[in-house]
Formats: structure tokens, C-alpha cells, sequence
């Protein structure tokens, strides 16, 4: 096997370890120069997108924490990632769930916004479709049930993007102020937008989080980081070298060269100013406890 055709199986291997996809379809990728030993999973070129992404990852992470199933950390089982846009194939289970904590509502009894500012819903014959209304990013979601429909108002929540043509409300424009930290001090939101993207792309490997017991404790700091701790198999370090090996902390090409930082203390992948933190430890309960845990999951999804 020549050096070439090796480096192609080898980025083919971590690309789908990271991404659930069929390691035919990401030879197949390698072959064609889309990937590469460095950077094994396509990166969203476009900043809006990016973005877009990284505020559904953080979402989805933050308000399934404690209550994913089979380990879909973000609700997704495996992701066909692109220049161009994105596709997540959603956990069966918990499809419906996932698309209603990402969509945007405000919360009449205790105030603010729930959910991704500026998500809007599409549907058609394949699956349904989220979309930015206030950039260009779009995501592609297959799994979820054809019976699924815009829930009604009600709980003291209000649906704002019910209109899947209307603009970002005043509360999602708050939001997305804060979002892109001219309001609040935090990394780079380039930085974060892209090491957040890079993680939802990567459902299968960040998923592995979660195989000891079907669920993490996933949660954010504001709009700054996400954090994952989990107990049992896998190790944080080994973890920390398989994202890493994935190129989830790579700089991204054409990127100009960083200042001189100190080294990431252990558990923590950062790209530029940007951190997720991975941790191994005990974090969840005695196996009874986490019996008792994993049926009252269950019993939210039925």
C-alpha cells in the first residue's frame, strides 16, 4: 500500500469514528481531497454557518444534559458533514424532543428566550430543515418523526418563530447580541463559533462520553464553552487525544499563526480563545441510583 492510499484510509478511519458515517463514503471523501490526515472532518466554510451550528450544539448540549439516551450527547447518532452545510441524523427516541428545545420560545413566566435565536422550521418529504433567519446557515435533520408537528403554545412558553418566513423577534435580536459577545466578555466568537461547529459535526466520537451509562452532565458556562463530564469508560485523556486526533483543535486553514498561549491544561481543547472541557470522573451516582436515573430518562420520551 502506497504512503498516499495509507494516509487515505487512515483520515477515512478517524473520519468515521467521528462521524457514524460508513468508512466506504469517507475513503471515499479522502480520495477526492476533501479530507485529510489534519483536518479529517469537512469544516462548514462559511461563518454564518458555523455559527448557526455552534449555537445548536450548545443549545441542544446544555438542555439535554441529564437526559440523553444511548449516549447522544446532542441527540444525534451520525453527522454527513460539508463545506457547503450540514446533516445530522437524529436519535429516534429523542428526535422530538431535540427539535423542541432548539426552537425558540419566550418564557412568559420567569422571562427571556429558550432555545436557538433565530431558528426556523421547515418541513418536506425527506425530513425537516433548520434555518437561520438571521444569517445563512442551514441544517438538514432525518430521523424525526413524520407525525412531528410545531408544538402548541402554552407552560408559560410562546413559540416566536411559529412563521417559518419571519424575521428574528426582538428577543431573539437580544440574544444574538449577546451571542456574538459585544455585550458580554468571553472568547472569540470566530474561535467559539468554530470549535462548537467542529463538535457537532463529530456526534459518534463525542458520543463515546456517554457509553457507560447512555447519558452525560453537558452543560455551558453563558455562551463561552461547553462542558462534559461523565463517569466510568472512556478516560478524559483518551478522549482528549481522540478529539484531538479528529482535528477539532486544528487551526483552520489560511488561519494567521496565534500568539504564543500557554499549554491547554489536561481536559481542556481550545481553539484560540474557545475551551470544551472534557471530564472523567465521579460524576453521576451508585449503580442504583443510576438504574433509577436511566428508567426516569426513559420514561421522558415515552
Amino acid at each position: 500500500m502506497s504512503r498516499r492510499t495509507d494516509n487515505h484510509h487512515r483520515a477515512a478511519s478517524i473520519c468515521r469514528a467521528a462521524t457514524g458515517l460508513p468508512h466506504r463514503t469517507c475513503l471515499g471523501w479522502a480520495q477526492q481531497g476533501l479530507i485529510t490526515r489534519r483536518q479529517p472532518v469537512p469544516d462548514a466554510a462559511d461563518p454564518s454557518q458555523r455559527a448557526f451550528e455552534a449555537r445548536v450544539a450548545l443549545t441542544a448540549g446544555d438542555s439535554l444534559r441529564d437526559g440523553q439516551l444511548d449516549g447522544a450527547v446532542f441527540g444525534v447518532e451520525a453527522a454527513v458533514p460539508s463545506a457547503g452545510g450540514l446533516t445530522l441524523r437524529l436519535h429516534e427516541r429523542m428526535a422530538p424532543r431535540v427539535v423542541t428545545e432548539l426552537l425558540p420560545r419566550l418564557d412568559e413566566d420567569y422571562g427571556g428566550l429558550r432555545g436557538v435565536p433565530g431558528l426556523r422550521v421547515t418541513s418536506d418529504t425527506q425530513g425537516l430543515t433548520l434555518r437561520d433567519a438571521a444569517g445563512a446557515g442551514t441544517i438538514r435533520l432525518h430521523g424525526v418523526p413524520g407525525s412531528w408537528r410545531l408544538p402548541d403554545d402554552g407552560d408559560g412558553l410562546r413559540y416566536v418563530g411559529r412563521n417559518a418566513a419571519a424575521p428574528p423577534h426582538a428577543a431573539e435580536r437580544e440574544e444574538l447580541h449577546h451571542w456574538t459577545g459585544t455585550v458580554m466578555a468571553g472568547p472569540d466568537p470566530a474561535s467559539r463559533d468554530h470549535l462548537l461547529s467542529r463538535l457537532l459535526r463529530r456526534p459518534a466520537l463525542i458520543n463515546r462520553t456517554g457509553s457507560a451509562h447512555g447519558w452525560v452532565n453537558s452543560y455551558c458556562h453563558q455562551y463561552q464553552d461547553l462542558v462534559l463530564e461523565w463517569c466510568c469508560a472512556p478516560a478524559a485523556p483518551e478522549m482528549e487525544q481522540s478529539l484531538r486526533r479528529s482535528g477539532v483543535a486544528a487551526p483552520p486553514d489560511g488561519a494567521p499563526p496565534e500568539p504564543d498561549a500557554p499549554p491547554a491544561r489536561p481536559g481542556v481543547i481550545r481553539l484560540g480563545g474557545a475551551e470544551v472541557f472534557v471530564r472523567c470522573g465521579d460524576f453521576a451516582h451508585a449503580d442504583g441510583e443510576i438504574d433509577k436515573i436511566n428508567a426516569s430518562i426513559g420514561r421522558r420520551y415515552e
